[in-house]
């Protein structure tokens, strides 16, 4: 199966992401799990909302996917409760980590 990682990232830079994700990543992986690399290096356009830009690249990647893991703090993180709701209403498999 595979999934994607869904976690809060405002004010962090994609070192952080990964690193954060990293515990996860691997968790994942050991029990069979492809883990799609959804961390996106690329900047967005000039004269565009950054967080609209970002937020459709990772709903474009719930397409791509069986299944999406949110990671902790998602439930407050304005683009996860999106992506949330995109995966549930598209049947995505969901899985939330609350640890």
């Amino acid at each position: 199966m595979k999934v994607m990682i869904s976690q809060p990232m405002r004010g962090k830079n994609n070192q952080q992401i990964k690193e954060e994700r990293e515990e996860l990543v691997e968790k994942l992986k050991s029990k069979g799990y492809e883990v799609a690399d959804t961390i996106i290096s690329e900047e967005a356009p000039k004269n565009i909302d950054e967080s609209i830009y970002y937020l459709s690249k990772s709903i474009a990647f719930i397409g791509n996917v069986d299944a999406v893991v949110f990671m902790k703090g998602w439930e407050t993180a304005r683009g996860c409760q999106i992506e949330h709701e995109v995966a549930r209403k598209y049947g995505k498999f969901i899985m939330e980590e609350y640890e």
